[in-house]
């Protein structure tokens, strides 16, 4: 364990080596840091990997305790490295993230991480709009909602439970179709049957603990922390599509956003 706070200050180490530069902007423990990184994304260093002793690490880089501490105290910190007291530090298993992303389904990122998608169906029905409901959908007070609930499995694993809230009169008849066995897309039905067409939307994400249900449901051990993500997805128009809100479990399926400036 490392304890206390560390100088990101390396003016008192000798002579840099292994390719480090004390002309380079970035500080020596981060320029540490960024190739132990770079070992591990590059395999050269594979998971449960023991990583070399500071002592080794201080001769290898020509620096000093304190900042091979720095590097290998933020490696824990981001999740790359995992300590055992008395045993050293290790590479820590990688979990991996699925992207979230409004207009491609549950299905589609599934495979394409080679994971088998399955679903079970909690419950649907139809009701009159509750007003967290309606007001997103653009619906007036009382009108005609679906509501679909299920359970997404990766590989027979529950990861996700999903609502889905759709106007009626958008969508009839998609109750009667069987959602109790197998990976029916809401995606590719909504797309092929109703004619509707998902083109931009809105995500709002939280954290919260988990309910009694959502517990069970995604066999979590209270109390235990579950993401949460609200979608309304729009058609070209401007038109509300559809309003899901789902609860992730957080180690089974990890999300990643991808931004770009």
């Amino acid at each position: 364990m490392i304890d206390g706070p560390l100088s990101d200050n390396s003016a008192g180490d000798g002579p840099a080596g292994d390719g480090l530069r004390r002309d380079d902007p970035q500080p020596l423990y981060r320029q540490i840091k960024q190739r132990l990184r770079g070992q591990i994304e590059r395999g050269e260093l594979g998971t449960d990997a023991k990583l070399a002793s500071e002592r080794a690490l201080e001769k290898q880089y020509g620096v000093s305790r304190i900042t091979v501490r720095q590097a290998v105290r933020e490696l824990v910190q981001e999740g790359w490295l995992h300590s055992h007291p008395g045993r050293g530090f290790f590479v820590a298993r990688r979990e991996e993230t699925y992207e979230l992303h409004l207009l491609r389904s549950f299905t589609a990122i599934a495979e394409a991480h080679g994971r088998t998608p399955t679903s079970r169906l909690i419950e649907g029905y139809v009701c009159r709009a509750p007003a967290e409901v309606a007001r997103p959908l653009f619906l007036p007070p009382g009108a005609d909602v679906v509501m679909l609930k299920r359970l997404r499995c990766l590989d027979r694993q529950p990861v996700v439970l999903t609502q889905d809230w759709f106007a009626a009169r958008l969508v009839p008849g998609i109750l009667d179709l069987d959602w109790s066995t197998g990976n029916r897309s809401l995606y590719a039905e909504v797309r092929d049957r109703y004619r509707l067409r998902p083109d931009r939307g809105r995500t709002t994400m939280s954290a919260r603990l988990a309910n009694a249900e959502e517990a069970e449901l995604l066999e979590l051990t209270p109390p235990a922390a579950v993401l949460t993500i609200e979608q309304i997805a729009y058609d070209p128009q401007g038109r509300p599509v559809n309003m899901t809100f789902s609860t992730h479990h957080p180690l089974r399926y990890p999300l990643s956003l991808d931004q770009r400036g």
